[in-house]
């Protein structure tokens, strides 16, 4: 039996898509909100089994990892997360980059060869990585109009990524990747799929009340805003910390959403001038982590806000 655990975001949305229309087969699809990476735990495979893991960190699934192996089970990894300590065992395989510039769907690419590079642009630009997406993209000879046009599916794939619960998405991801999944041309999903025409919407609604949103504290380097406990919030966390960083490459952001429990969900953006230490800053503090220029973490709590402020404005020095 294959097992495919992705990421329900843009990236691992687009780098399973990759995987299956090089290698089509059926599987069952294990993925979740954005934020929810601990997947393997999710997955009960026996010897002989496969799974195909794409953009989730292997530092968070390290004994789900352990022992799936010590089944009998073999285990491909994609990801561009910091990986931990990786296992050494004849089962495992893993492709893992944690540059700056690079995504999952693009570590796909440069596996596959760049057969279908056209979905790896897409997740690049979802990701915020304009500039890879851009660059992947030259050998595809698009217009500018065409680039623009896979830049809003990345980011609307990605913006259905987020929330607390999948009851905060417009979509489950693996309902989404199910109706991406028809589709090799993405120009052909945005034109026919009904699918992105509801995303495309909700993005923009949702866009325009985060827009409204002013930063709670704003210096030279970097800006700090608070978002209320409502869906939209959720949802735009992370898509708009990529506007904001996209708005202002030489500042860093930090978007701190209520939870409906309480505490406060945080979305970190390093400049895109200069994008290192949002891992680093995110891994201070407890469920932190991430990547060099994007990151988060899962759970703060309301008194800790102040520590998260000093931190970032430490990291992120006028």
């Amino acid at each position: 039996m294959q097992f495919d655990a992705f990421n329900g975001d843009a990236d691992g949305i687009c780098a399973l898509h990759q995987m299956r229309l090089a290698e089509p087969l059926q599987s069952t699809l294990v993925t979740g909100v954005k934020r929810d990476i601990g997947l393997l735990k999710k997955i009960d495979a026996q010897v002989g089994d496969h799974v195909l893991a794409l953009d989730i960190a292997v530092e968070k699934n390290t004994a789900a990892l352990a022992a799936l192996l010590e089944k009998g089970v073999t285990v491909r990894w994609f990801d561009h997360h910091n990986p931990g300590e990786l296992p050494e065992h004849p089962n495992f395989q893993a492709n893992i980059d944690t540059a700056a510039d690079v995504c999952t769907s693009l570590l796909v690419d440069r596996h596959l060869g760049g057969k279908y590079r056209v979905w790896a642009v897409t997740a690049a630009f979802g990701d915020n990585l304009h500039e890879a997406a851009r660059h992947a993209a030259e050998p595809l000879r698009l217009d500018g109009g065409q680039l623009d046009q896979l830049r809003e599916l990345g980011e609307c794939l990605n913006y259905n990524g987020y929330g607390e619960s999948l009851e905060d998405l417009h979509f489950h991801p693996a309902e989404l990747y199910r109706a991406l999944s028809t589709y090799a041309d993405p120009f052909a999903f945005i034109e026919e799929a009904a699918e992105f025409a509801t995303l495309s919407r909700g993005y923009a609604a949702d866009m325009a009340l985060a827009a409204a949103t002013r930063a709670s504290e704003t210096r030279a380097s970097g800006a700090v805003f608070i978002l209320p406990d409502a869906a939209w919030a959720r949802r735009v966390s992370g898509v708009y910390a990529n506007d904001l960083a996209t708005a202002n490459p030489d500042r860093a952001h930090a978007l701190l959403t209520r939870s409906p429990k309480g505490h406060y969900v945080v979305s970190v953006r390093a400049p895109l001038a200069d994008k290192r230490g949002a891992d680093l800053l995110c891994q201070r503090f407890d469920t932190g982590g991430g990547r060099k220029a994007a990151a988060g973490i899962n759970i703060l709590p309301e008194a800790r806000i102040p520590d998260f402020i000093a931190a970032f404005f430490e990291t992120y020095p006028a």
